[in-house]
Formats: C-alpha cells, structure tokens, sequence
C-alpha cells in the first residue's frame, strides 16, 4: 500500500521553454542606447534648472527682451546717473519718544512729519512746547489712545504720552557730493566713517565738519551707524548744512574717489605721518575714521595714501572718533588758510 504524499508532491517536471519568452535576454544585453545628459531628463535637477532658463528666457521675449535688463554700472566711468545705495529697511520712519527727546528734537528742527499726543495727557510746559513747535512747523499733530501710541513707540520705550515721526534720512551719492564741490571750484573736503557704531559721535562728526569747512560725510551701507534722530540732535543744526552720503562699498567708494583726484587719508594712533604740518592738506582729501575700538579696516588702510596720527600725551592711549575727526579737520582748515 501506498503511502499518500503530500500535496503538489510528485515527479518534478521537465522544465523546458515557455512560450512567449524568446529573445527577451538578447533584447537586454543590446543596451538602452545612450544615456541622456542630465540636462535632457526632465527629473533630474539640471534637467529642472534648464526648463526654468528656458520659461525666463520666453518671458523676456513677451516683454521686450533687453527692458528688463538692468542699467549701466555706476561710479568713476560708469555710464548714466549713479545710483543712490538703500540702507535695509525695516521700516521706513524712526519714532523718537519721550518728552525731552521729542522737545529737543523739535527745537534742533529734526526732519518730522507727525506728533502723536496721547488722549487726556497731562499738559505741563514740555507737552505745550511741543505742540507749538509742530505748529509752527506745520507738522500733523494726532491725539491717539494710548494703547496705540504704545504700539508706534515698541515694546521697549518709554513714551510719556508723546511721540514724533521722523522719516527715514535721505542720503546722497559720493561722487554726487564730488561732482557738486567741483562745479562751485571748491577744493574737496569729505569725511569717511569705516565701522562708526554710536550716532552720537556721527552727530559729532557731522557738526565738526560744519564748523571746520567739511563738504560731506560718506558713511557705508552696512556696519556703520545711519543718521538716525539722535545723531541729528548731537549734530546741533549742522546736520541741515552738511550733506550725509552712503556707499554701498567704502572701499570701492574711495578708489573712485582717488581715481578723480582725491587723496585718501586715514587717521589712526599708529600712523607713520603727524598731522601737524600735514603736506597734503590743502589737496582734495577724504578723510576716513575707523571703529571706536578696532581703528581702521585692513582693506580701507590698503587703500589710504597716508596713515595720519595725532600726537598725543603718553598717559592717554586713544582719541573719541569724534573729537580726533574734529583735531585733524581744525588742522586742514588752519593750514589750508595758511595757503590763501
């Protein structure tokens, strides 16, 4: 008797040709041709890249090609009107709080457009002296809510129920500035701030340079304090005379400026010429203060043709930014009379 198998067991089978199979494996070792370039492959991200080029390029087309193409450069030897560079915004106006401040800055006649008074101040001489400066100015004056008037002024200051709006500071153009002292036949007297943190030594700077014959002050895009309300009130009325201008790269700035016959001057402790008796007062010069701390930046001192110090007793190691541009502007000034 016959032991039952199990199921599917049996006498394997013969194994043998399927139908429908011939010729695949010699299909497969013929190859796939070439591989496409990676540009040519929809998926891949070259592929991507050049079908985007190739939706820009048919915009340009639609829109009349070459119009949307940027303007010539600007600066020495550059085609058209220089370009003004814009300091990032994060908003466009500064808001000076504070009763003190707001009064101080009205009397130094500050750029202003709007004074906010809080709804049921209290009215003591600062507020009314406020109010009838901005009057007399013809400036908007609003009385708001004080949950608004702490929304204007931010989370951190401390408004006493009045504010003022002071539009963000219209900047020049370095060689505009040039351009402006040559066509009046003045000799070029420009100051340069490389890495200036504190408005208030920008304010100093600025009144400085009205008082000792200065025609400009160029500060950089980026690192360097703007003229902001408080460097306008330090400058004490001087900020409305002397003209502020911005580069967007310092360094660049003052090789365009030597390229038009402007001698480039930095001042720092360790300088290898003293002021006093300095030889290239009475050239066009622009002369470059650096950070508070840091002095001058490596590439500004490469660009400089002179580093220029001024002698000092032993027992102070450093001059205040400002009061070492105002010493050397006082020495040009003098010298340059001494040439009259």
């Amino acid at each position: 008797m016959t032991k039952p198998g199990r199921p599917g067991a049996g006498k394997p089978k013969k194994k043998g040709p399927s139908v429908g199979t011939g010729g695949h494996n010699r299909r497969a070792l013929e190859g796939k041709g070439p591989t496409p370039k990676a540009e040519d492959r929809s998926w891949h991200v070259a592929g991507k890249r050049k079908a985007a080029n190739d939706r820009l390029e048919a915009a340009r087309e639609r829109h009349g090609g070459s119009s949307m193409k940027s303007g010539g450069r600007t600066g020495a030897g550059g085609s058209g009107a220089p370009r003004r560079p814009q300091r990032p915004k994060t908003d466009d106006s500064e808001i000076v709080t504070g009763r003190n401040s707001v009064v101080e800055a009205l009397r130094a006649k500050i750029p202003a457009t709007t004074l906010y008074i809080a709804s049921r101040i209290e009215m003591d001489d600062r507020v009314k002296e406020a109010l009838s400066l901005a009057t007399k100015r013809g400036l908007n004056v609003l009385e708001v809510m004080r949950p608004e008037l702490d929304r204007l002024s931010g989370p951190d200051a401390v408004h006493q129920g009045i504010a003022l709006k002071v539009p963000a500071y219209e900047y020049a153009h370095p060689l505009e500035l040039l351009d402006k002292v040559l066509a009046e036949g003045g000799t070029p007297l420009f100051v340069a701030l490389d890495g200036i943190t504190d408005p208030r030594n920008l304010g100093a700077i600025v009144r400085s340079a009205g008082a000792f014959g200065a025609q400009g002050i160029i500060v950089p895009q980026r690192r360097t304090v703007g003229m902001t309300a408080s460097a306008w009130k330090t400058s004490a009325g001087a900020a409305a005379r002397v003209p502020v201008a911005m580069a967007g790269n310092l360094t660049n700035t003052l090789k365009d400026l030597k390229a038009r016959g402007v001698f480039v001057i930095g001042l720092d402790g360790g300088g290898s010429v003293t002021l006093p008796g300095l030889a290239l007062a009475s050239q066009p010069l622009v002369l470059v203060v650096g950070n508070e701390g840091k002095g001058l930046s490596r590439l500004v001192t490469e660009t400089c043709d002179a580093v220029v110090s001024i002698p000092i007793e032993a027992s102070t190691e450093s001059l205040n930014a400002g009061i070492a541009v105002s010493v050397a502007l006082y020495e040009i000034s003098k010298l340059r009379a001494l040439e009259l």
